[in-house]
């Protein structure tokens, strides 16, 4: 019953809640493109990655670098291809590196030797110069620069970089492409996602031919819509055929076994199925297009550079060419090969190449595989549904701790599996879900569910302490100001000799002295659910069972009374310190029948009590000094909490009463009393019943025993001195005990 309440009260917040879990889920299914989910997706990869990239240098793969440095020393670029031909020289002859990859194009022909001109000269103005033509013949060998760089390729392990184009009116072919990967045949075309090519330029066929193997260098097609590269195409297709990116081609020929083969999940062939490359013993991931995310290092110089023209001075120390995988690129600005990446906004290309080989190497790629799709749906639909049907039932703070917490555990679960398993699970939905439910949540429950509980706050703030205005709130339609009589207990309290008191403090301080009281009082009658009437200079009245109802009205506001007393004690050193006389209070209770509501006139109105039984509790209070108590509690408060222990004060019948009524001192929980407190009520009540017996001599001793075992206790004297009047007239035969009282 109690969840079926709760359900029926936040059906709405609920629902509306798992409308928006719906629309997080329609939105990781592609079914609506949320475009800021997109964008803050990528840019938590990009934390990811920069927090967790190892920002170290990678002494296997050297960058050579045809930096401003180069240009200034060797000519501008593109340098003659015997300048290349005698650096490729040097890298393998000289510094013994592994492998070499071009991050450059070689597509047109060198004509900066001359060799056309002076063949052109041969054929015209020199024809039938003999020493001419044999001149020539001598140097044209050492002329023909391309032919130079073609012959320096040959048995070493070189790929030539090109290029695709993508633009379907962009199908020109330029120049020769490589062997393929995959040729046609090897391979279903429609169970492969990779990046359709239209066209290309390639390097020229006397160079490609002569170099074992070529590989793409562009990964633009792959570019994400904020113009970062975060991923890079590993094959793409042209004429059927599939061809291996630079990085790739570079592994082909250094790794022991180059076969390379697709892997799909479960067996299934189509492109969504597509998981994975093998190459040799290596598993490389890849998604539907045959791309890669690119597994950063760090920022640029992740890698060793070295200048090309060091390179060709021999001035790079050979240990760190030695065996290395080399790649030659460019970091000049002039020639335009710098890219936005997640970890620098201006990143040289060719570091692309070497991060994707390291990676390989390393076995270190992030995969997005397929049944991430179903973690993500899972996630939101568990981490939604949480929350959802928690945050209604919570406070601001618990609903604003169990948001944190669950969104550090997404988080926090998001980077162990990319950290220690390297798969990369979305994070920004379940982001974006977390923050859209407790936003709404706090927002419904301070414009929507607020409302009612302001409106309580209006009604009864100024009377109630704010955790039953919480209470109230919940089912606001139950609680009225209108008159009704209720069960309750009240409690009276008031300073003894507060007229001495102000009259030793000026106003200021009478002020301050009563501040300082009042306001620990009323926390300690608030925090045990009482209700404050009213404060009348230094009287306070407060009572138990309105607005809220409350069971246990008269035992709260027996802990109240108790607890007063405590804090008054404990108050007593610091208004010594300030110079202030010491406080102390007397306390009734009277539990019954009383009338509540709002009362007053047209001018004003207050939320207050009325009734016999309110009028009893205060007479209680003021009878309190009579016995030298401090709390007085009626019969009927007593019956209510009979695990405490009490002290029978008397049987009265108060001023303006017909029916007496027994009043008590209230002792504590019965159980906690000591043995000597024991034994002292025991004797005292032995005594009373004697003296109501009109035993005047047995009551007298037994008293008198009393008041020497607690001279300070005044209720002793006083029967003392009754018993003294009784023996000299004592009361009437019929006399039942009862004292009365003809003052207030």
């Amino acid at each position: 019953m109690k969840n079926t309440g709760f359900l029926k009260r936040y059906a709405v917040r609920i629902g509306l809640g798992f409308v928006i879990v719906l629309v997080m889920l329609l939105n990781a299914a592609g079914v609506l493109q949320l475009g800021f989910v997109q964008r803050l997706e990528n840019y938590t990869y990009d934390l990811r990655l920069q927090w967790t990239m190892p920002d170290t240098v990678d002494p296997r793969i050297v960058i050579v670098d045809i930096d401003e440095k180069s240009l200034q020393q060797v000519g501008h670029w593109p340098w003659p291809r015997n300048e290349i031909a005698r650096m490729i020289d040097v890298l393998f002859d000289q510094y013994k590196v592994e492998a070499l990859g071009f991050d450059v194009l070689f597509a047109e022909t060198d004509e900066t030797s001359g060799l056309s001109k002076l063949e052109q000269l041969e054929r015209a103005e020199l024809k039938n110069n003999p020493a001419f033509k044999q001149a020539l013949d001598r140097l044209r060998p050492s002329l023909r620069y391309d032919q130079i760089f073609a012959d320096s390729l040959k048995n070493r392990k070189v790929v030539l970089g090109y290029y695709f184009r993508h633009d379907a009116k962009a199908d020109s072919q330029v120049g020769t492409l490589p062997a393929a990967a995959l040729p046609a045949g090897s391979f279903h075309p429609d169970h492969v996602g990779a990046v359709q090519a239209t066209g290309y330029s390639a390097n020229l066929s006397v160079l490609q031919q002569a170099a074992p193997s070529g590989g793409f260098f562009n990964a633009s097609p792959l570019i994400d819509s904020d113009g970062v590269f975060r991923r890079i195409s590993m094959l793409q297709m042209f004429d059927g055929q599939l061809y291996d990116t630079l990085s790739l081609a570079m592994l082909r020929l250094v790794l022991p076994d180059p076969t390379l083969e697709l892997n799909y999940a479960d067996n299934e062939q189509n492109a969504v199925a597509l998981e994975s490359l093998q190459l040799g013993q290596r598993r490389i991931p890849v998604d539907a297009n045959v791309a890669s995310l690119v597994p950063y290092r760090g920022r640029q110089g992740s890698f060793p550079y070295v200048s090309a023209a060091d390179v060709l001075q021999g001035k790079v120390p050979p240990e760190v060419l030695l065996g290395a995988m080399v790649l030659v690129g460019t970091t000049a600005p002039g020639l335009l090969d710098l890219r936005a990446t997640p970890v620098q906004e201006s990143y040289a290309g060719v570091e692309l190449h070497a991060n994707m080989i390291a990676g390989v190497l390393d076995g270190n790629i992030k995969e997005r595989p397929a049944f991430v799709l179903g973690l993500e749906m899972v996630e939101l639909l568990l981490v939604g549904g949480i929350l959802a049907l928690a945050l209604p039932a919570f406070s601001p703070l618990i609903a604003t701790l169990l948001t944190a917490g669950i969104a550090l555990a997404v988080v926090a679960s998001n980077v162990y599996l990319w950290q220690f398993q390297n798969l990369i699970a979305p994070l920004a939905s379940s982001l974006v879900l977390i923050s859209a439910l407790f936003v709404f949540s706090m927002s419904y429950g301070f414009f929507v569910d607020s409302r009612g509980k302001r409106m309580l706050a209006g009604l009864f703030g100024q009377y109630v302490p704010p955790e039953l205005v919480d209470e109230m709130a919940k089912d606001p339609g139950a609680y009225s100001l209108e008159g009704s009589n209720r069960d309750m207990t009240v409690l009276f309290s008031d300073v003894r000799g507060f007229t001495t008191i102000s009259e030793g403090l000026d106003p200021k301080q009478l002020t301050q002295l009563m501040n300082e009281f009042l306001t620990p009082m009323t926390h300690v009658i608030h925090h045990n659910r009482g209700t404050i009437d009213k404060y009348m200079g230094d009287a306070i009245m407060a009572f138990w069972g309105a607005p809220v109802a409350d069971p246990d009205h008269a035992r709260h506001a027996l802990q109240a009374a108790m607890e007063m007393i405590a804090k008054l004690e404990s108050l007593q050193d610091h208004f010594k310190s300030k110079g202030w006389p010491p406080i102390k209070v007397g306390v009734g209770l009277n539990t019954g029948d009383m009338t509540v509501g709002n009362m007053g006139s047209e001018f004003r109105l207050a939320y207050t009590i009325m009734g016999d039984a309110v009028n009893l509790g205060s007479r209680l209070e003021s009878l309190t000094k009579n016995y030298g108590v401090q709390i007085m509690v009626s019969e009927f408060t007593s019956a209510r909490v009979p695990d405490y222990a009490y002290r029978e004060l008397d049987c009265v019948r108060v001023k303006g009463k017909d029916r007496p009524v027994k009043i008590y001192e209230p002792l504590g929980p019965a159980d906690q009393l000591s043995a000597s407190q024991r034994d002292e009520l025991a004797q005292y009540h032995n005594a009373l019943t004697l003296y109501r017996g009109q035993h005047w001599a047995q009551a007298k001793e037994t008293f008198a025993q009393l008041h020497t075992l607690a001279p300070q206790r005044l209720l002793y004297t006083l029967y003392l001195d009754r018993l003294a009047h009784f023996e000299l007239e004592p009361p009437p035969a019929d006399w039942d005990g009862t004292y009365t009282f003809l003052t207030k």
